[in-house]
């Protein structure tokens, strides 16, 4: 049973450990629940900034619902970094709902969030709880434009990219977890929606993103669809919402683009059991290891979405640093709302929609973590 409000699911993972740094900042106590105790106070040691000022404690639990539900009674919320989450985050929900609490995580994986909407969201609706995937830079940033799009009357048409800096080489300064969602998302079908309607993408589907940012056009993939069309599809202000996600300083949205098509070609038709391996195999050679903690000389990201009506249209933009740090800050963000009981959602919701993106927006901001710009078209 957790002592404290705020439980951190995956304590021991890379982004597990920047949401506690935020918590800590904001002087919030947490119970940090992983699968090794061990594990996670030898990680949390290494890489949880000043975690001597900090009020914790730390849960070792099995994956199972009836585990995590123990684990997590006592709390308020529950914030799930445990990916990938098409294997593992149906379970961390059920469990948030059994134990009476609110449900935030960081997944990019479109099918997961479909699900959690489809199954649960009612559920949560009923108990006076929010249930609130994708809570993190990927997809929130992009979002957050969107809805600064959809500000001016008339909006109705959304495209979106996300387009990313990191490091150069193996991993491109992705974290392992992340990597193993990325993978994950060959076997799901990727949407955009149109016209009120999910609709899938070819599976070879890319994009030439011709941002006045930079000088070349960036290489942009579906990212498995991206959670928007999912939080936009019963939206009465938008009939239509394509997103896409590129890395503008190195290969690896190349490098991804080409081992799908090699998915499809050989390992689509293949049993789950050795899909599995496929994938285990895919995300240790390109992942190795966690990644160092992220600089902003480095990670840098611009959002854009362009909103169109039938005679207007706007661009917004929201330029960001340090992704994984972002994440944890607008889970803390979240974090803060649901305490307080000012969410102004119940039930399945993006955290745009249960916070305010004008809220999501400043917390960043105030952090030097994002800055935005409207432009009218």
């Amino acid at each position: 049973m957790a002592k404290y409000s705020v439980v951190v699911y995956g304590a021991s993972g890379y982004t597990g450990m920047l949401i506690m740094d935020w918590l800590i900042d904001q002087n919030i106590a947490f119970t940090a629940v992983a699968r090794d105790a061990g594990r996670t106070r030898e990680m949390m040691a290494q890489r949880v900034v000043r975690l001597e000022s900090a009020t914790y404690e730390i849960i070792e639990v099995d994956h199972t619902v009836e585990s995590l539900t123990e684990a997590f009674k006592g709390a308020k919320v529950v914030c799930n970094t445990v990916g990938p989450f098409a294997k593992f985050g149906l379970t961390t929900v059920e469990a948030a709902l059994n134990a009476g609490c609110h449900y935030l995580d960081t997944t990019g994986e479109q099918s997961f969030v479909r699900n959690v909407r489809d199954q649960f969201g009612e559920r949560f609706a009923q108990a006076g709880l929010l249930v609130s995937p994708s809570l993190a830079y990927m997809n929130t940033f992009s979002e957050i434009a969107a809805e600064l799009a959809l500000e001016h009357p008339g909006i109705d048409a959304l495209e979106t990219s996300a387009l990313c800096r990191g490091q150069r080489g193996i991993g491109a300064g992705v974290t392992v977890g992340s990597t193993a969602s990325i993978f994950e998302m060959y076997r799901a079908e990727h949407c955009y929606l149109w016209d009120k309607k999910l609709v899938a993408h070819p599976v070879d589907a890319s994009f030439l993103i011709p941002s006045p940012h930079f000088m070349q056009a960036v290489f942009a993939l579906p990212w498995g669809g991206t959670s928007l069309p999912i939080y936009f599809e019963n939206d009465s202000r938008v009939r239509s919402c394509v997103s896409c996600v590129g890395f503008y300083d190195n290969d690896a949205m190349k490098m991804v683009h080409s081992l799908n098509q090699k998915w499809e070609a050989e390992y689509k038709h293949l049993p789950p059991e050795a899909q599995d391996e496929v994938l285990k195999n895919i995300v240790q050679a390109t992942t190795p290891a966690m990644p160092p903690r992220e600089r902003t000389t480095l990670m840098r990201t611009v959002d854009t979405a362009i909103g169109r009506g039938q005679l207007s249209a706007v661009r917004a933009e929201v330029f960001g640093t340090t992704a994984y740090i972002a994440t944890g800050a607008l889970q803390v963000a979240g974090v803060i709302k649901l305490l307080n009981g000012e969410n102004a959602k119940v039930g399945f919701a993006s955290g745009s929609k249960a916070f305010g993106h004008r809220y999501l927006l400043g917390f960043c901001e105030e952090r030097g973590l994002a800055r935005a710009v409207v432009t009218t078209l």
